[in-house]
């Protein structure tokens, strides 16, 4: 199981979903919120909405994350992980342009990072 002792600052980062269900909007529709994360501090370093008819975020939305991270550490991480379960081809993609090293692992293995963003993010959005 991986742990965020395991990890320098900027050393890893963690691409994930937020929100379990698609949130609904009256004027936009359903939208799916991705974050990317730092291993060891567990720091939300951007996130990006993507609207909930595409199964994983598109080029753009991937380069716009990726950029939104790189602001705020200024410089990339060796590594990023994903999860298994999640469509993310496009952000591995661009991950990849940029010489990160992309490793997928079962979603369940990230809930020591991810878990408690996703609780904070269910209990003020539902």
């Amino acid at each position: 199981m991986l742990h965020p002792d395991q990890f320098e600052v900027n050393e890893a980062w963690i691409a994930f979903k937020l929100n379990g269900q698609p949130l609904h909007t009256e004027q936009d529709g359903d939208f799916d919120f991705y974050a990317l994360m730092d291993a060891a501090s567990c720091f939300i370093l951007g996130s990006q909405t993507v609207s909930a008819d595409n199964a994983e975020p598109g080029q753009l939305d991937s380069r716009r994350l990726l950029q939104q991270a790189y602001e705020h550490k200024e410089q990339w991480p060796a590594t990023l992980f994903v999860p298994r379960e999640q469509t993310a081809a496009r952000l591995v993609a661009e991950a990849e342009k940029l010489g990160i090293h992309v490793i997928r692992v079962p979603d369940a293995q990230l809930l020591p990072f991810t878990g408690e963003a996703r609780q904070g993010f269910r209990e003020r959005f539902g």
